[in-house]
């Protein structure tokens, strides 16, 4: 078992190398949670992750031949950065093994720090059997991403800040994939303040620590399940990890791909920050299980923010759809000049914007001699979207409304 003794060694190998990420209370939050919300930015670390700290450490227990010849990893892209930018910091050569589905913007942020990177495989696991290959037929140091002592205790550092920050933390919530983040945190953390309360956090796609902890086997599915928090998206937990969290985590809690969603735009319209979808899973997990933080001083760590800009432009159009500011109707008119000019007159003079205006007339089960207008309104909440509604009501038209939940 590592001790905070390592965790304080990685500290001290860290210094200067690796930011010391801003950990400041949320009033916003707070107030919206009902818990005392304190929140560790790792996602302003220079990759955008907290796991250039493992990698580093690891890096820097690196032999001379070690360090001439190179290092391979595997990783679905924030250990791949961390390792190809502190590799191209020590002059260590770096390949990097990456399942084909990794976000775009993972990938090139990877190869724009030097490393040598292969798309292999579609699963995590496939790219870690490639990448072990590889460094026996070359002879490469393997790097792996969290079941490795040095990479949980670099990790473990992010803990020890947290506290230094704000010793009155009762609860941390730790986004889980295969355990180094969590597995690190809980020894630094159980040291400083044997009465902390840590809870990991996991995507309900791949619960794998929950799993390993409840002696549940991990599944064989052929076609991996889709999740947004690719991050924490892990068949197998670490030996290691497994080991620390079956002595020191005291729970695993699971969220849902909506609540993440939900989270990364709390840390988006809330913080003015951008997390990735493993980022947020501690503030999901707080979402979902309010009453059980209620009242209590939460540290949360966002642990990233590498999300591809086409997936958060989709989230932040789903999450206006959700709460009622982005309304879609079907509006039936009569095929005649004047007549979308009249709509988009009712509409704007209710105050909403028109995003986008779409004809149906061959598609449409209605008189030849009219038409269905789709038309797509940004509206400022649910209630301004009734009032929309509404208006065209009382004009006369007929409607059908494709609601959103919160409506």
């Amino acid at each position: 078992m590592l001790t905070l003794a390592d965790i304080k060694a990685a500290a001290r190998h860290l210094a200067e190398a690796v930011e010391a990420t801003p950990c400041k209370r949320s009033r916003t939050l707070s107030q919206l949670t009902g818990a005392d919300v304190t929140v560790k930015f790792e996602n302003l670390q220079f990759t955008a992750s907290f796991k250039e700290r493992g990698a580093l450490n690891r890096l820097m227990a690196l032999n001379e031949t070690q360090r001439k010849t190179g290092v391979i990893a595997m990783s679905a892209g924030n250990h791949a950065q961390g390792v190809a930018y502190h590799g191209k910091r020590l002059s260590v050569p770096v390949t990097i093994v990456m399942p084909r589905q990794t976000p775009f913007t993972k990938v090139k942020h990877t190869q724009d720090f030097g490393a040598e990177v292969i798309l292999h495989g579609d699963t995590l696991q496939e790219a870690a059997d490639y990448a072990d290959r590889l460094s026996r037929e070359k002879g490469l140091t393997f790097i792996h991403p969290f079941d490795d002592p040095l990479i949980v205790a670099g990790q473990g550092t992010v803990a020890l800040e947290m506290l230094e920050a704000a010793p009155d933390l009762e609860v941390l919530l730790i986004p889980v994939g295969g355990g180094g983040l969590i597995g690190g945190c809980a020894i630094a953390a159980k040291a400083v303040n044997p009465a902390i309360e840590i809870i990991g956090v996991e995507a309900a796609a791949y619960p794998c620590m929950y799993r390993a902890l409840h002696g549940e086997p991990a599944p064989a599915d052929i076609r991996p399940p889709h999740t947004i928090a690719e991050g924490i998206a892990v068949k197998t937990a670490g030996r290691l990890p497994v080991e620390i969290a079956r002595h020191l985590v005291d729970d695993i809690l699971i969220v849902d791909e909506a609540r993440i969603e939900r989270a990364i735009m709390y840390f988006l319209e809330i913080e003015k920050t951008v997390a990735e979808g493993a980022g947020a899973a501690g503030l999901a997990a707080l979402i979902a299980h309010g009453d059980r933080f209620r009242g209590r001083r939460v540290g949360l760590i966002l642990s990233g923010g590498n999300i591809d800009s086409r997936v958060l432009a989709s989230i932040i159009m789903r999450s206006m759809y959700r709460d009622g500011r982005i309304l879609r109707l079907t509006i039936e008119i009569a095929d005649q000049p004047g007549g979308l000019a009249t709509i988009a007159g009712l509409i704007g003079k209710a105050g909403g914007n028109i995003i986008e205006v779409q004809h149906q007339r061959l598609y449409a089960d209605i008189s030849v001699k009219a038409a269905n207008l789709d038309v797509v309104i940004e509206t400022r909440d649910s209630a301004h979207g009734q009032r929309i509604v509404d208006a065209l009501r009382e004009a006369g038209f007929s409607l059908h409304r494709n609601e959103s939940p919160s409506l």
